[in-house]
């Protein structure tokens, strides 16, 4: 806003003053309310004018869905370019709040910008004109700031519970979607799947395991004319954000938009929310808050990707996964293979000889750092190990699903379903515990026992084990029930390796999903750690009791 020469006031008598009605209607006002409407504020103005011949209205201001706290409002600042240029001296509101809510810079606007002007200053409803006579003194009008600044913050107050109850409840309180899902048309707070988005962001997590980078990833979607989140957005005509680093026209996909839907737990059926908030009410500038203050709940909606692919591919991102060089995929064996002596990944390197070249792997630390290995392995040979370890594994699964059900399941399940019943027990005898120690204490308060620190510590300490011990409770007896149905995850991994039980050569989708690491000691010795390690050998001590059993 260019400042000017102060006007003064106009002779009311001889000249006419030069007006804009201004008019402001905020998303926490009630539309339904209609004196609070754009037009009817219009409307009252203009059957003031009628009484007022000596004001001429030459423009109107219109700030549809902007809060009275900010006054960066785009007709506001028209308003005041004008006020600077000289082409208005008057401003017209149907009250003070229309103004703003702000009380401290309405004040300043009202007792030093606009006099500083010349303008004057009309609100309809509160009797405000400043070129009268019976213009609102001070005081006045610092109650009435006060008074608008505090409806503000109890609506700021009370849409912040709202929202934090509905989060709370598992219901979507965002403007826009994730890409892959869009608004249940009978509830607005549910998400249901987009067909067609969905299938895009499978086929992202696919390539992901098959070995393709994000900026591959990209450039393929790209190549293929399908239109990047945003612009499906525009297209469908969605709610998509607005003034981020991708809404400009023609956006395309990015490694950036890429990783962030891979990283994306909403994918899963999981609904985090309340990441991001603000100081206050005053202050819009949003803020991160930490991990433990979200809300997250699981099985909000329904899931595009499954949490075992979801769970690869955030493994899969945390390794080194560097592409080759001219290539669009990653090594065999990238972010996979360790020095047994160091810890160290390993890099892998080409030799020539003979104007043929040979492929190995070595530790890179070296000698001078520590590294007392010396191992270098071909990568050939290292291919055939890790393809006759990996067939045998997926064979002794496939050998142990059998044993599985050559035996009497009702046996197996009963044992399990025996484990699930002791841990309810220990669980319940321990939430017995935290309730009883919880209502001694007031007692012990009163007697003199503990201070009234120690209650209020005590009590929190006890609360929070309760609330534990009662969550704890509620997924056991899950467990139990999925038991007594048979639905129990302990053996759903065995599906996991069935699904490459028909492998012939082991390529990068093989060795990401189902192996965690392979340690190198020497050229004639290595650990391989297989996915799922843990659950492969509690199931086989399971089998093993069952077998003595028998």
């Amino acid at each position: 806003m260019k400042k000017s020469s102060p006007a003064l006031l106009p002779d009311t008598e001889t000249l006419r003053y030069k007006a804009t009605k201004y008019v402001r209607l905020s998303y926490t006002d009630d539309r339904d309310k209609e004196s609070d409407s754009v037009i009817n504020q219009s409307r009252l103005i203009d059957e003031f004018l009628k009484d007022n011949p000596d004001i001429e209205v030459i423009s109107e201001k219109i700030d549809d869905g902007y809060s009275g706290i900010i006054f960066d409002r785009p007709a506001f600042q028209e308003m005041m370019n004008d006020i600077a240029s000289g082409i208005i001296n008057c401003v017209i509101v149907k009250d003070l709040s229309r103004l703003g809510r702000e009380y401290i810079e309405t004040g300043r606007y009202l007792r030093r910008i606009f006099p500083a002007y010349g303008v004057r200053f009309i609100a309809i409803n509160d009797n405000i004109d400043t070129a009268k006579d019976t213009y609102t003194d001070d005081l006045t009008i610092s109650i009435k700031n006060i008074m608008n600044d505090s409806y503000c913050r109890d609506i700021s107050i009370k849409t912040r519970s709202a929202l934090e109850a509905k989060r709370n409840n598992g219901d979507y309180v965002g403007a826009c979607t994730v890409y892959g899902y869009k608004k249940d048309e009978e509830n607005k707070n549910h998400l249901i799947i987009d067909e067609y988005a969905a299938e895009i962001v499978q086929n992202i997590f696919k390539m992901k395991i098959e070995g393709a980078s994000a900026s591959k990833i990209a450039d393929e979607l790209n190549r293929t004319g399908i239109l990047s989140p945003i612009e499906y957005k525009k297209n469908k005509g969605l709610p998509h954000p607005s003034g981020g680093y991708a809404d400009r026209d023609n956006a395309k996909w990015s490694a950036t938009t890429i990783i962030r839907i891979l990283k994306d737990e909403t994918y899963t059926g999981v609904l985090v929310q309340g990441k991001q908030s603000t100081y206050n009410y005053k202050l819009k500038k949003l803020i991160n808050k930490p991990a433990s203050e979200w809300v997250r709940k699981d099985n909000a909606h329904e899931a595009i990707i499954r949490k075992h692919d979801f769970d690869l591919v955030q493994r899969i991102m945390n390794l080194d996964t560097r592409t080759s060089p001219h290539k669009s995929k990653v090594y065999m064996f990238s972010g996979i293979l360790i020095c047994g002596c160091c810890g160290n990944r390993m890099t892998r390197k080409s030799v020539s000889y003979k104007g043929n070249k040979y492929y190995y792997y070595y530790c890179p630390t070296g000698s001078r750092n520590g590294c007392k290995a010396s191992n270098m392995i071909k990568e050939s040979d290292l291919i055939d190990c890790v393809s006759q370890n990996l067939k045998a594994h997926i064979n002794n699964v496939m050998s142990f699903e059998e044993l599985l059900n050559s035996i009497n399941a009702e046996k197996i399940n009963k044992e399990l379903m025996n484990k699930v019943i002791l841990q309810i027990k220990e669980n319940e005898e321990q939430l017995e515990k935290a309730r009883k120690y919880k209502s001694c204490l007031y007692e012990d308060f009163i007697n003199g026992i503990i201070t009234k620190e120690e209650y209020t510590t005590y009590k929190k300490m006890y609360t929070d084990e309760q609330e534990c011990l009662e969550n704890a409770a509620g997924e056991l007896q899950q467990e139990l029930e999925d038991v007594m149905n048979n639905n129990s995850e302990k053996f759903k991994w065995i599906e996991h390796f069935k699904r490459f039980s028909d492998l012939k050569e082991i390529n990068r989708k093989a060795v990401i999903q189902l192996i965690q690491s392979i340690k190198i000691f020497s050229k004639n010795k290595m650990q391989i750690t297989f996915n799922y390690q843990f659950e492969y050998e509690k199931a086989l001590s399971i089998l093993t009791e069952q077998q003595e059993v028998l």
